[in-house]
Parts: C-alpha cells; sequence; structure tokens
C-alpha cells in the first residue's frame, strides 16, 4: 500500500501543517501570557484603531464621482435634461455610471457608452417608442454635450 502522494496534494498538506503548528504557537504563548499574548501578534494592539476604525473607507471612494455628482446637483440645462431623463436612478448611481463611461480610453467610445446609458431609460418612455429620427439625434446631442461638460470639470 505504498501511495503516491501528489505534489499539489503534499504543498497542501505543508501548509495545513504549518498553519497548525501556528495555531500551536499562539496557543503556547495565550498560556504563558494571558491575555497579554496580543501584545504579541498585534502591532497597535493598545493604538486608536477602535475609534479610527472605518476612516480609510471614505478614503477608498473614488474623487472624480464627487465633480460628477455636484454637476448633476447643479442647474445647469445639460444636467437638467440628464436628471430628467434618467428619473428613475439616485444621482449617485447616474454620477458613478457616468464615471464608469468616462473611464473607457478612446473618446468616440466614450460617447457611445454615455448615450446607451441614456438611451437604456429612454426606451421604457412613451414619448421614446415611435421611430422618430429626432430623437435619436437629440439623444446623441445631449450625449456630447454631457460628454463634453463633464470633459470640462473633471482632471485629466
Amino acid at each position: 500500500m505504498n501511495e503516491e502522494v501528489n505534489p499539489n496534494s503534499q504543498e497542501k498538506i505543508d501548509k495545513a501543517w504549518q498553519a497548525l503548528e501556528e495555531a500551536r504557537q499562539v496557543q503556547k504563548a495565550w498560556l504563558a501570557h494571558g491575555i497579554d499574548f496580543v501584545e504579541l501578534y498585534v502591532e497597535d494592539w493598545d493604538g486608536d484603531w477602535l475609534e479610527t476604525w472605518g476612516d480609510d473607507d471614505e478614503e477608498d471612494e473614488n474623487p472624480s464621482i464627487e465633480p460628477i455628482l455636484s454637476f448633476l446637483e447643479s442647474d445647469d440645462s445639460v444636467a437638467v435634461k440628464v436628471r430628467t431623463q434618467l428619473q428613475d436612478k439616485s444621482l449617485p448611481e447616474i454620477a458613478a455610471q457616468l464615471e464608469k463611461c468616462l473611464s473607457v480610453s478612446e473618446a468616440e467610445d466614450r460617447i457611445f457608452a454615455v448615450k446607451d446609458l441614456l438611451a437604456d431609460r429612454m426606451e421604457n418612455k412613451e414619448s421614446f417608442r415611435s421611430d422618430n429620427d429626432d430623437n435619436h439625434i437629440d439623444l446623441l446631442d445631449l450625449t456630447e454635450e454631457l460628454v463634453e461638460k463633464l470633459g470640462e470639470i473633471l482632471p485629466n
């Protein structure tokens, strides 16, 4: 019954063995030092980590969404049209989707991404169910104006 161990299986066994040994070391430290064993394993155990918990979550937010959101909240005629067209979405959601559309590298692709965003929402509206080409032209004009305005306010 001499079975060969698969190298991947042996690696998993070694990792499990190492984890078991580390757990034993933690247990020994706990028995030797009591609750103070935390000092051995946690660098800033007595710091203000509890008070500052979650502060770094705010740093992870995308800073380019804020100017888009401010623009969408403004009285600019393009912003008003976008809010009207996408009235079923919240402004932060629209800003996040626009930021995603604007992250496309090619300028022409950005315009089509924004157009698709606006068009998807307009398909369900009664005024856009007709085959009127003027509606499509208006949509493209709004898209181009929106991309131009956002290009002006966003840092490069």
